[in-house]
């Protein structure tokens, strides 16, 4: 699914390179960056229905955040949008590899089966490579890293022998494992707008691979807890609930907030626990990889719809569900009253942001 025809009456740059965060616009960002889990490396985003081994390959060039493959005109992610902006931006990765292919992963970081506490390494990683490549000029770029995270804490929370509150996969766990990458991120790469998409609720994977046998048996090895019928949907739902409120809890402490530096969540996963849907009510598995858990190409197309259009909407206004359903929707172009990438800060006062037109 592409957008050939994604065209704003204003896709310009700032007339001169933004010194606040709050001011930046689409075309101001020269650099993006992607940190997460399988979903961010893409696996099996490209395989063949029935070939249940690609799902193991990494099409990291097909993912939402931080893949470049076809341009816009042949694959919606959140990079080829931006590229509509700046024909020249760096960073997104091409075609299949692992994370540690610099020619190929460039700042796509995501590696299958990361949890939380693996964005500690990724946040380490990306700043080593932004300080030592010619590509990035790490003081003046101004730079978009998307982070997504969560779902292997999920599969693996239910196993957890301490205490749920506070054991290893805990919501407590996972908001400081966050906190800590983000600190990470704050003290070392400056010009930064950190976009968070916010967990989604894991109960929909028993809805979508309700009657799939072949899904059931890959989920076991793939998501141990989804396969426990021990774990049940309100157990699975409330650890997701938790992971939301310490995602959301990061934001509104307001602690990695500086002049050049934000964090923002796109929470459109938030609300949504319903599967995409065919008309007759049946699931749409095009949306999945072969195993009914991973994207497929065209569902990063569509998720990243959705991740851009959040991107584009105030703090406190940004829609907080997703109906997977539907993907016939225009792509967002930044509103004329505030033609920034929102913040927190100009979602309450775009005005103050603008600045004034020298009259000769």
């Amino acid at each position: 699914m592409g957008a050939p025809n994604y065209k704003c009456p204003d896709m310009s740059p700032s007339s001169q390179i933004p010194t606040s965060v709050h001011a930046v616009k689409p075309a101001d960002i020269k650099i993006v960056a992607a940190l997460g889990d399988s979903l961010t490396a893409a696996n099996g985003a490209g395989a063949p229905k029935e070939d249940a081994v690609a799902i193991l390959l990494q099409y990291r060039g097909l993912a939402f955040q931080g893949g470049g493959d076809k341009g816009l005109d042949g694959h919606i992610t959140l990079p080829n949008i931006l590229r509509k902006f700046n024909p020249s931006i760096f960073g997104y990765a091409n075609g299949v590899s692992a994370s540690d292919v610099w020619e190929k992963a460039h700042l796509n970081l995501g590696f299958p089966g990361a949890e939380s506490g693996d964005l500690i390494g990724q946040a380490r990683q990306l700043v080593q490579l932004m300080q030592t490549h010619t590509e990035i000029n790490l003081q003046n770029d101004w730079k978009l890293i998307n982070i997504f995270i969560g779902g292997n804490d999920v599969c693996a929370e239910c196993k957890d022998t301490l205490n749920n509150a506070t054991g290893p996969h805990s919501a407590v766990q996972f908001g400081k494992h966050l906190r800590d990458t983000i600190q990470i991120l704050y003290d070392h790469i400056p010009r930064t707008i950190i976009s968070l998409t916010g967990m989604f609720n894991m109960k929909m994977l028993r809805m979508v691979d309700n009657g799939q046998i072949f899904c059931q048996g890959l989920h076991v090895f793939e998501c141990p807890c989804e396969s426990d019928k021990g774990f049940t949907d309100q157990q699975i739902s409330d650890v997701c609930e938790g992971y939301m409120k310490a995602e959301q809890d990061i934001q509104d402490q307001g602690v990695f907030e500086k002049d050049d530096f934000t964090l923002v969540i796109q929470p459109f996963f938030e609300d949504d626990i319903i599967p995409p849907e065919l008309p007759d009510g049946s699931i749409d598995l095009d949306f999945f990889a072969a195993d009914c858990f991973h994207f497929s190409q065209f569902g990063h197309a569509a998720v990243s719809k959705y991740l851009w259009n959040n991107l584009m909407q105030p703090v406190g206004q940004k829609s907080r569900k997703a109906n997977l359903s539907d993907y016939d929707f225009d792509i967002s172009c930044p509103d004329p009253n505030c033609p920034f990438i929102r913040t927190t800060k100009n979602s309450q006062d775009c005005t103050k942001y603008f600045k004034p037109t020298k009259l000769y």
